[in-house]
């Protein structure tokens, strides 16, 4: 269950105030483990919890494919669903000394705690895929996302993120109350069901593009990025250093091409 009903009154100018029942988006912490030991907790919504642990392992350089991980699972002591354990395959070895995001990041910053740029910006190679989209096919991915939105459509209170085709297919779409969770949720996916590098999709986000989606992008190999809301400048400056193609306002009739235009065929 990744929402909740709760009673609230609802008042609207003119009229009288009535008490209601509203639905609202879950948020709780997860602790990420690896091999029992704590490296990560973030504010998330619920579900796809593997996922979310995966995405954010391979985003931090940690794990780059499926054979891995040997298994991902609750921790049995934790009666809440509240932290999972990720266990690596024989031989597998983590250097957590590549971790950037240290003990606690909150549903809206996922670089909270990060101390410089520096230690975000992994050493993830640029991308060099010969992917190219039509303009017309990346118009009509914001109504697909949104369609697929079923929690959203009842809570008004998630971002989304979600892979898609060249042609359009939708491959994933994940849920989250934080937007860096959803993207590493579809990260995830991928890791786990064997699709990475993930560099003949796209990726679309609900909210923002921001530095940390495009570094996740990168992370899986990902050469388009596209949302329908702004970009911020660091976002843009990333993907050009990181041969990304970045649209942002993917509105209606109309996008703006922030990096990498010749991905995209008019």
């Amino acid at each position: 269950m990744n929402s909740r009903h709760v009673q609230m009154l609802r008042w609207q100018a003119g009229a009288k105030a009535k008490r209601q029942r509203d639905e609202l988006a879950l948020e709780e912490p997860l602790e990420v483990r690896i091999e029992t030991k704590p490296i990560s907790v973030t504010m998330r919504t619920p579900g796809h919890d593997d996922e979310l642990a995966a995405g954010f392992l391979a985003a931090e350089g940690l794990i780059q494919c499926r054979e891995q991980v040997a298994r991902i699972q609750p921790y049995a002591r934790n009666e809440r669903g509240n932290v999972v354990n990720v266990f690596l395959a024989p031989g597998v070895k983590v250097d957590f000394a590549r971790l950037t995001r240290h003990v606690f990041a909150s549903s809206s910053c996922g670089l909270c705690g990060k101390a410089t740029i520096e230690a975000v910006h992994q050493q993830f190679k640029p991308v060099k895929a010969k992917l190219t989209v039509a303009a017309k096919t990346l118009l009509t991915l914001p109504q697909r996302l949104l369609a697929a939105q079923k929690t959203f459509a009842r809570t008004g209170g998630l971002h989304a993120a979600a892979i898609f085709t060249a042609d359009g297919e939708l491959i994933v779409l994940r849920e989250d109350v934080g937007r860096h969770n959803a993207v590493d949720k579809v990260l995830g996916y991928g890791l786990l069901n064997d699709l990475l590098p993930l560099d003949r999709y796209i990726l679309v986000v609900s909210g923002r593009a921001s530095f940390e989606i495009m570094q996740k992008a990168l992370a899986g190999r990902i050469p388009v990025v596209a949302s329908v809301s702004a970009p911020s400048s660091l976002a843009v400056e990333f993907a050009r250093d990181s041969g990304q193609t970045l649209i942002g306002f993917l509105r209606g009739d109309r996008m703006n091409v922030y990096a990498g235009p010749k991905r995209v065929r008019l």
